[in-house]
């Protein structure tokens, strides 16, 4: 029999009078019964809604349109559902909510319904003068703001920090997507631009994925250099098309501070299942953003295959782990630990231990190694790699049962990464691999990230003084090739010094340098007079004391570049251009210096000079044999030469013969 409007009040007035919102599990007889309390309670309250429960998720259940209260007001789903809370704890639950200046107390009362769970919602908005004085509530609601926006923000980029993660973030439930991007080469950054060069990095890196993102998505700086990212509600088909949008976005990124300043990312996304914690999404992204780091700049998602498409044409494999343990049960528990991600070998003493690391060497992303076993024990394992340097490349974790600080300060001294002590804690054990071989993949690509601008700046220094030799090539009539002679002529009599005299003490940039900078050995032609120059008879002895000067003019030029006079290179080069025509005896030019007080990169020019001289053709003269070149040279009909450089000319005569017979043959080719 249907109720009379009075009834209806009455029986409205009668629950709220039992304490609707104070009584646990409230038991309700229909369905209708709660729908005609939620129209009641909407004369009383702002709002009023029923929720139940649909294939696992909260849905409407009254005749009303739409989402809970928050959901309508922002527009988009709420990170803490008051009403989603009141059916997971099956207790009444309540909030404070703030949207634009209104502020709400929203109470979602648990109910049940023929053994079926409900949620009545009641929202009622709070009138500035209800509480305190309208001025007083703005104050209370900006530092409400103030605060959680210090407590919860990065300073640096105002994202959100790992404190809001911790707090917050990780109670948040699915679907969402969940990213987690890390700055390709951040250290590089700022190593080369200061921390200020990395500071921007990061703040670009911010501002491009909070130009990408909705107002209900989060973005936290989750590590120094790592930023995580909650995509709420983010269909799977679209998580990739979205992180490559942003990943592209940062790359074409413009740094007027740093113009030279080039950032990107790697990214590793997965979809965050609807009844997934959040800390589980984040590390399966974590291992996805492990396959993005191996080549940089890089998207790994899961879906669509995404992941073996991305393996397969990088040619990926999981990173190998060395296991190492003389027991049977603690590599099995190991293995069973790592094997989902990592590939496994495992060694049962440090015999065959130190035989599978020199058989694969850096394949060997990580070892776990034993302290107390038989034969050789960890530390001698340790000691081996030390020896062969093994160690710097492939890190090591020690696990033991031994906990003494003796052992873990030895362990440490000796090498190891890190140490992890029996019985083992899974989450610290894949955690501690995990942040090691990240570390050390990290390290590889710097080093080889840096060996690569160093090759590069050094062929670019190789060219710029290779154009200068050219132009005086150039203007004295001659191919350019004598430039080139002389730098292999060089190396190869500096080779055998090096090897013949074992207390020549040469730092490795003096033996790339000298080579280099005999290409300016004639850069003070640029000085002297055309018709001199390029004169094809004998010269006058004033032409020749005028030609002579072209020593003094290349070591002026050099010297006066004073920005960069202090770089070894320069200042061997000056010597070189100087000094190249003293002689041992102390005949030569421009100051007649004598023996070991002529600079030995300028001794080394001077015989590969004479010889390439003879040996090729000039204005003034056909070129000579090397065979005649060198008896030249023996006789002494060049001056006299360093009697040890004389000694290593003889003994490379035969090397000198054949570089001079390719020289040849590829001059013809051209």
């Amino acid at each position: 029999m249907a109720l009379t409007e009075r009834q209806e009040d009455d029986n409205i007035n009668s629950y709220i009078q039992e304490g609707a919102f104070g009584v646990k599990g409230k038991s309700m007889r229909t369905l209708e019964e709660v729908k005609r309390l939620a129209d009641g309670f909407r004369k009383l309250y702002d709002d009023a809604r029923v929720f139940g429960v649909k294939d696992g998720r909260k849905v409407r259940a009254d005749d009303t349109a739409g989402e809970c209260y928050a959901c309508l007001r922002n527009g988009y789903p709420c990170r803490k559902c008051v009403a989603a809370s009141a059916l997971d704890e099956k207790r009444e639950k309540c909030k404070i909510e703030s949207f634009g200046r209104d502020v709400a107390l929203i109470t979602a009362q648990y109910m049940e319904i023929e053994g079926q769970p409900y949620v009545l919602e009641t929202v009622q908005l709070l009138p500035d003068g209800s509480i305190m004085e309208p001025d007083e509530g703005e104050y209370l609601l900006a530092k409400m703001t103030g605060y959680n926006t210090k407590l919860y923000h990065d300073a640096l980029t105002g994202v959100y920090n790992r404190r809001y993660y911790e707090d917050i973030a990780r109670n948040m439930s699915g679907p969402s997507g969940v990213a987690i991007m890390d700055l390709d080469d951040f250290k590089v950054h700022n190593d080369t631009y200061g921390h200020h060069g990395g500071d921007i990095a990061l703040e670009v890196v911010a501002d491009v994925v909070k130009g990408n993102i909705r107002k209900c998505d989060s973005l936290i700086r989750f590590g120094g250099d790592e930023f995580l990212l909650i995509l709420a509600n983010m269909p799977e088909k679209t998580l990739k098309k979205k992180l490559e949008k942003i990943r592209d976005q940062v790359h074409a990124a413009v740094i007027h501070e740093c113009p030279h300043l080039r950032v990107s990312v790697s990214i590793g996304g997965v979809t965050q299942g609807e009844h997934e914690t959040m800390d589980s999404a984040v590390r399966r992204a974590d291992r996805l953003l492990y396959h993005a780091k191996t080549t940089k700049n890089e998207v790994v998602v899961e879906s669509d295959n995404t992941l073996s498409e991305s393996v397969q044409t990088k040619n990926y494999v999981k990173p190998l782990i060395l296991i190492v343990d003389d027991c049977d049960m603690n590599r099995e528990i190991l293995r069973e630990i790592l094997s989902s991600d990592y590939s496994i070998m495992e060694a049962c003493g440090g015999e065959e231990a130190l035989s599978m690391i020199h058989q694969f060497g850096t394949g060997i992303s990580l070892v776990l190694l034993d302290i107390v076993m038989p034969g050789l024990d960890g530390f001698e394992v340790l000691s081996y790699m030390n020896q062969d340097h093994t160690i710097e490349d492939i890190p090591v974790i020690m696990i033991s049962s031994e906990d003494s600080e003796a052992f873990i300060r030895r362990a440490y001294e000796m090498g190891a990464s890190d140490y992890v002590s029996r019985p083992f804690d899974a989450k610290v054990v894949y955690r501690r691999v995990t942040n090691n071989i990240k570390l050390y993949a990290k390290q590889r690509r710097l080093i080889r990230m840096v060996t690569e601008q160093i090759r590069e700046r050094e062929k670019n220094v190789s060219m710029l003084v290779g154009v200068l030799s050219q132009i005086v090539e150039f203007r004295n009539g001659e191919s350019g090739l004598h430039v080139k002679h002389i730098r292999r002529f060089t190396e190869c009599i500096l080779d055998c010094l090096i090897e013949k005299d074992p207390d020549l003490h040469l730092g490795a940039k003096e033996r790339e340098n000298i080579p280099l900078a005999s290409a300016l050995h004639d850069i003070g032609k640029i000085a002297v007079d055309d018709k001199i120059l390029n004169k094809p008879g004998r010269l006058t002895p004033e032409e020749f004391e005028a030609m002579k000067l072209h020593t003094v003019y290349g070591a002026k030029m050099l010297e006066e570049l004073q920005p960069y006079y202090d770089e070894p290179l320069l200042k061997t080069a000056t010597e070189i251009a100087h000094w190249h025509h003293e002689r041992w005896d102390g005949r030569g030019y421009p100051d007649g210096l004598v023996g070991d007080a002529i600079p030995l990169s300028a001794q080394i020019v001077s015989l590969a000079d004479v010889y390439d001289a003879l040996t090729s053709e000039r204005c003034y003269k056909k070129a000579y044999s090397h065979d005649k070149a060198v008896e030249m040279i023996l006789n002494g009909e060049c001056g006299v030469f360093n009697p040890k450089l004389v000694e290593c000319f003889v003994e490379i005569q035969n090397v000198l013969r054949e570089e001079l017979c390719n020289v040849k043959h590829k001059d013809e080719q051209k």
